[in-house]
């Protein structure tokens, strides 16, 4: 049976899907996607409907394999070919230059898809099934914040705890820049501060906090075989307030040549959590 044609949508059967044509960028169903270039607009900013946002073929396909609850995808006919879209996700099909009218810039990457958030383990629920933890405070770049998503997808964090003035990980740039890894490892907001760093130590977690300023320790002393690692990261510039670094007690730093007093906190980060990991260099 046919299904019920909306002002500028026709309908195309295709294998996985039945397609719609969008040829009207006004047209109310594609609504998600509509001018993501204005901050106040969009869907996953501050006062927006909260939406999640993927960006590209990759990006895309790593929701539709999560457990965040798919809307809708949008993109260019050779991109949608390219998914495989479940058959009960609506799914418009648009022309470069529609779907530039809709967004409101061009989009190289040709699809986008929208979800609702999923719900998220309770920080007691997450701590108990962890070995590795990596906690965040006052990262609130969203590239800095999607690059160590993708860190800790690439070597084996169970989960990230966002402390103080983080942003939000689910963001259409910090989930592009991640590649779609924020979709896939878990994350929880502390509940309190710095009471959660106590609190992991109370669960057993050793807490290890990144600074390049004495007493600090070199990388190679963390741990490689210890059941419960928590990694503490500040922000970017500032590094970790006075209060964070009182209530971790073992404090690393990464040693780097004369003359460079610190790296980038998503650089810094990963080769921390590459020495954790126990990743081989070659």
């Amino acid at each position: 049976m046919q299904r019920p044609v909306s002002p500028g949508l026709t309908h195309r059967p295709n294998i996985a899907t039945m397609r719609n044509i969008v040829t009207d960028p006004t047209a109310s169903a594609v609504a998600d996607f509509r001018d993501l270039a204005f901050a106040d607009r969009r869907p996953d900013r501050p006062g927006g409907r909260g939406l999640v946002i993927a960006e590209g073929a990759v990006v895309v396909e790593r929701l539709l394999a999560s457990n965040y609850p798919v809307r809708a995808v949008l993109g260019l006919a050779h991109r949608l070919d390219s998914l495989d879209v479940p058959s009960q996700v609506p799914t418009y099909e648009v022309t470069a230059t529609v779907m530039d009218q809709i967004v409101g810039f061009h989009l190289n990457r040709g699809v986008l898809a929208t979800a609702d958030r999923a719900s998220m383990p309770t920080i007691a629920e997450l701590s108990a099934r962890a070995r590795v933890l990596l906690v965040l405070e006052g990262v609130n770049d969203h590239e800095n914040l999607g690059a160590i998503f993708r860190s800790a997808a690439a070597f084996g964090v169970d989960g990230i705890i966002l402390g103080p003035k983080c942003s939000d990980p689910l963001y259409r740039r910090a989930i592009r820049v991640s590649m779609g890894h924020v979709l896939q490892v878990p994350f929880v907001t502390a509940p309190s501060w710095p009471q959660t760093l106590y609190d992991l130590a109370l669960e057993g977690f050793q807490c290890w906090a990144m600074t390049p300023y004495p007493p600090a320790v070199q990388l190679r002393s963390l741990p490689t075989t210890e059941d419960k690692i928590a990694i503490v990261v500040g922000a970017e510039g500032g590094g970790l307030t006075e209060v964070a670094l009182a209530a971790v007690p073992r404090h690393i730093r990464i040693p780097m040549a004369a003359g460079v007093d610190s790296l980038n906190v998503a650089t810094a980060a990963a080769i921390a959590l590459h020495h954790l990991a126990g990743m081989p260099s070659d």
